[in-house]
């Protein structure tokens, strides 16, 4: 059996300290994240994280079930490539007297899926999404005409089943909240309940 990149895909609500508890979980274990994107969900008030990792499928199972011990965690999936439709995002930064002396531009951008952003007078910047075989290969394109910066984004992905947590998740969106709790009745009177 091989390592092979997984994308761990987490709703969660959104508490502080979450991120940390989970970063902890792969630390633990000694598992370098490839790409980590957190953002909101189709869902109100829950959060969806996307996690890339290269590792056993066996580890990546655990991993899952350890996730989803946190409390805030409503439900962890992992996914190979093959079933999840994913994109990064990425930004090339290059000196404009270069590119505008050395190339024709506008084929550059058509090749390899690209448009301008920004153009001044110091520099272009550039944008493209893909794989990130594809963001790759731009930089390698660039790189002799002056590119000055490079970034790119984590990975977003969506699962490719037609199915799955959605509908769960309107579910709990639908479901009717409880009586609220009141977390301690003698809050309101403490000069009566404690003394210094």
């Amino acid at each position: 059996m091989l390592k092979q990149e997984y994308t761990i895909t987490v709703y969660t609500e959104n508490h502080i300290g979450l991120l940390n508890r989970i970063a902890i979980i792969f630390s633990r274990r000694k598992i370098n994240v490839d790409s980590l994107n957190t953002s909101p969900s189709e869902v109100e008030g829950i959060h969806r994280f996307t996690i890339v990792i290269n590792e056993f499928e066996d580890t990546v199972k655990k991993l899952v079930r350890q996730i989803e011990k946190q409390v805030e965690v409503l439900k962890a999936y992992y996914n190979t490539n093959e079933e999840i439709v994913w994109q990064e995002l990425a930004l090339y930064k290059v000196s404009t007297d270069e590119i505008a002396e050395k190339v024709k531009v506008e084929r550059l951008l058509r090749e390899n899926g690209a448009r301008a952003v920004v153009i001044r007078k110091d520099y272009t910047i550039f944008e493209t999404s893909g794989h990130r075989e594809e963001t790759e290969k731009l930089v390698e394109v660039l790189e002799p005409y002056g590119l000055i910066e490079f970034v790119r984004s984590a990975r977003v992905a969506i699962i490719k089943a037609s199915k799955g947590f959605h509908e769960k998740l309107k579910e709990f969106e639908e479901v009717e909240p409880g009586a609220e709790i009141v977390e301690n009745e003698f809050l309101d009177k403490q000069d009566e309940v404690f003394s210094m």
